[in-house]
């Protein structure tokens, strides 16, 4: 037979109980408590998640922006880190291949329980991604890649920096037909989702100029087989050649293409990587070869000695990395992690994702250093509007400050070729 407790005895074993969880619902959780419920945060540690080419043929990409992005960071964490928390970033090598870059995003997700996604590399990869950002609502912040899918339609857990492919080629197009007096212009690039972005933009670009591609060739991304296309193009007899690609196969196809006895302009965007390729092409290398940025040039004397992010990019590295020279692609993972880090700063010592998100929205022309501020709504997640040119001038590119120059110069290999 069950016993019945008496019910003045039940309401006293319950009332300390009650008063607990009534407690508990009257005050805000502590950040103690906050950080042991959100992903990828204790209390003195962040946890954030990379996957990008660290072995292969775009290694050099994904190197250099791993090592800028942790000059930064390194530097943030040996002066006390943020709100009382070092950054640690896990990167994982995805050798710029879509599946591998799944799966390393799942496991940074699921497994490792990281707070947010950070400076991923490549258009093929990052875009494979997003519909893991969509429903584990992870941030994803600084990519290096300026695809639309990114873009467009706007989602909140993306955080953009750099500009788009379609601003990169859009003022590409806008000084080859403006300021070179070019219109005859054909597109190499790689057939993937990043060289058919770079192809889109830059037949939206002509169709302003009441122009189209001449030609168009492609490669397979990871192969050096691009005779094919090239010869294509070339049969066009055009004027320019825009590429899409990856520095080997772009500088592979140059040679090519100069072999031809082609003497025409060669234009690249930003993710080619201009170190790379002015190292591959050697320092004699006398190609009309322009090529757009997204940051200012590092360790030139018209960008290096006056701005202040240029500088400490190139201090920090040689501190940390003292092996590797400051290059583009270490500029702009340094400023992603700037940015990271101010998200970070601004959502403070109650960090979540939403309050991480809210922290971003917030920033509005905030100086990374380069001249160029960096700025953020909520309905509009890219942070820089800028697009850079550079030309290629005995192995070094150099900034473009006057198009006349430019095409005195293209002229003049032009009609050496004659």
């Amino acid at each position: 037979m069950t016993a019945c407790l008496p019910r003045s005895r039940v309401w006293s074993a319950l009332v300390p109980v009650l008063l607990v969880l009534l407690a508990s619902c009257s005050r805000s959780p502590t950040p103690e408590e906050l950080a042991a419920r959100v992903p990828g945060v204790t209390d003195d540690q962040v946890l954030v998640g990379s996957s990008l080419p660290l072995t292969g043929h775009a290694s050099y990409l994904g190197r250099q922006t791993l090592f800028g992005a942790l000059s930064y960071i390194n530097a943030v964490n040996d002066a006390g880190g943020v709100a009382g928390r070092r950054v640690k970033v896990l990167a994982l090598d995805d050798g710029y291949d879509p599946p591998r870059c799944v799966a390393n995003t799942q496991r940074l997700i699921v497994d490792d329980r990281v707070f947010c996604l950070f400076s991923y590399v490549g258009t093929p990869t990052t875009a494979k991604i997003v519909p893991l950002l969509e429903e584990a609502r992870v941030p994803l912040v600084g990519s290096f890649t300026g695809a639309d899918v990114l873009r467009t339609p706007f989602r909140r857990v993306i955080v953009n920096i750099r500009p788009s492919y379609y601003q990169e080629t859009a003022a590409a197009v806008d000084h080859m037909v403006g300021d070179l007096g070019l219109d005859r212009v054909a597109v190499f690039y790689q057939y993937d989702a990043y060289g058919f972005d770079g192809l889109r933009g830059t037949e939206m670009a002509l169709k302003s100029h009441g122009l189209a591609p001449v030609a168009r060739g492609s490669y397979i991304r990871g192969t050096m087989e691009v005779e094919e296309g090239l010869s294509r193009i070339l049969e066009a007899d055009p004027k320019a050649i825009v590429m899409i690609g990856t520095s080997g196969p772009c500088a592979k196809a140059i040679r090519f293409a100069r072999e031809r006895g082609y003497k025409g302009l060669f234009y690249a965007v930003s993710f080619v990587g201009a170190d790379e390729m002015a190292r591959i092409l050697g320092p004699d290398d006398d190609t009309p070869l322009l090529m757009s940025q997204v940051v200012p040039p590092p360790g030139l004397p018209e960008t290096g000695g006056l701005l202040s992010g240029v500088v400490e990019y190139a201090r920090l590295l040689g501190r940390y990395y003292p092996d590797e020279r400051p290059n583009l692609v270490g500029l702009e993972g340094f400023i992603n992690a700037r940015v990271l880090v101010e998200g970070l700063r601004r959502a403070g010592r109650d960090l979540t994702r939403e309050r991480f998100l809210d922290a971003i929205e917030s920033i509005q022309d905030f100086s990374v250093g380069i001249a160029s501020p960096v700025s953020f709504s909520r309905d509009r997640h890219q942070g820089l509007e800028r697009v850079y040119f550079t030309r290629l001038e005995r192995g070094v590119f150099k900034l473009v400050t006057d198009w006349a120059s430019v095409r005195a110069g293209l002229d003049a290999a032009v009609g050496e070729g004659k």
